[in-house]
């Protein structure tokens, strides 16, 4: 990965969890939404940009869904704040790693407090 690349990623990165914050009001995008990683293809044209969401898969599908209908806007904006020759189309995927996180350190204090007893 070259360091345009990185940058790139970083700076979508901020800008989308910047606009989800901020400026996107649709009611489907629910609970804790956080972007952990945005990923650009060597050519710039695209971008996958991977969300992580707390709470349940009715809730999580209806949150892809309105980020999926805000996706047009979410990368017009990304044109103009970053000022990108070519803006890359924009790809949501779902990233379960804080759940995975979550779900190991409930695992590793139900251990810890089976080996006190």
């Amino acid at each position: 990965m070259t360091r345009r690349q990185r940058q790139l990623n970083e700076a979508i990165k901020r800008e989308v969890s910047a606009l989800l914050l901020r400026r996107i009001k649709d009611p489907r995008i629910k609970g804790l939404v956080t972007v952990t990683e945005a990923d650009i293809s060597p050519d710039f044209k695209e971008a996958k940009i991977f969300i992580s969401t707390m709470g349940s898969e009715e809730e999580n599908a209806e949150t892809f869904q309105g980020l999926n209908a805000a996706s047009n806007f979410i990368r017009r904006e990304l044109g103009t704040r970053l000022k990108l020759r070519y803006t890359p189309r924009i790809e949501f995927k779902n990233d379960d790693s804080i759940k995975r996180g979550s779900h190991l350190l409930q695992v590793i204090d139900q251990v810890a407090t089976d080996h006190e007893e």
